[in-house]
């Protein structure tokens, strides 16, 4: 196998939680620190949905890491998404503004990213889980976090589709050191 002709680019790691987090399990806002930096360490690109809570937290620890962060808003403008959205526009280098409401925003998350991380979560992360399973991206799940990250194993097996292209983890450095090797295999080329 030869790496890509495009192996100088860096990879795009979605981070994906819940925005609200009182369900969340006590470490995980620690947790999500720790994941963002981790992402900057590899070297990656840190996205996210411009939102609150567990997203927000893991882009605090990529800034802290010294790593470049895109937020993915639902949003049209900057002032949609402060004032409607009552959304951060902190700890993010550049913000794309994309009109498309939530579900719209997850699409294109999940989507513009090369693998994706589930920390603690509610119903939106389940659905940037769903989308990323049918696309048959790499999905990372920070387990021991609360929410849906801790159901997501359960809901694939019981969904009788195959284990798809996850890989679970409690700890944050070894979760992305697997999402890298399986972002790796996506990106290698055959000749």
């Amino acid at each position: 196998m030869k790496p890509s002709p495009h192996s100088h680019l860096k990879f795009k790691i979605a981070v994906s939680g819940a925005a609200e987090t009182g369900h969340c399990s006590a470490d995980a806002l620690d947790k999500a620190k720790e994941l963002g930096r981790e992402v900057v360490r590899h070297k990656a690109v840190f996205i996210n949905g411009a939102t609150t809570g567990f997203p927000y937290w893991a882009a605090i620890g990529a800034k802290e890491e010294g790593g470049f962060t895109i937020g993915i808003s639902p949003a049209s403008t900057e002032r949609e998404h402060i004032e409607r959205y009552d959304l951060p526009v902190d700890y993010m280098d550049m913000i794309i503004y994309t009109g498309a409401d939530y579900s719209g925003r997850n699409l294109l998350l999940t989507r513009a990213a090369d693998g994706i991380v589930l920390g603690c979560g509610r119903m939106g992360t389940l659905n940037e889980f769903t989308i990323a399973f049918e696309d048959k991206k790499p999905i990372g799940v920070l387990t021991g976090t609360g929410g849906t990250a801790d159901l997501i194993q359960e809901i694939v097996e019981r969904s009788h589709r195959g284990p798809g292209n996850i890989v679970y983890d409690p700890d944050p450095k070894a979760l992305v050191d697997k999402l890298i090797e399986l972002i790796r295999k996506e990106k290698v080329i055959e000749i």
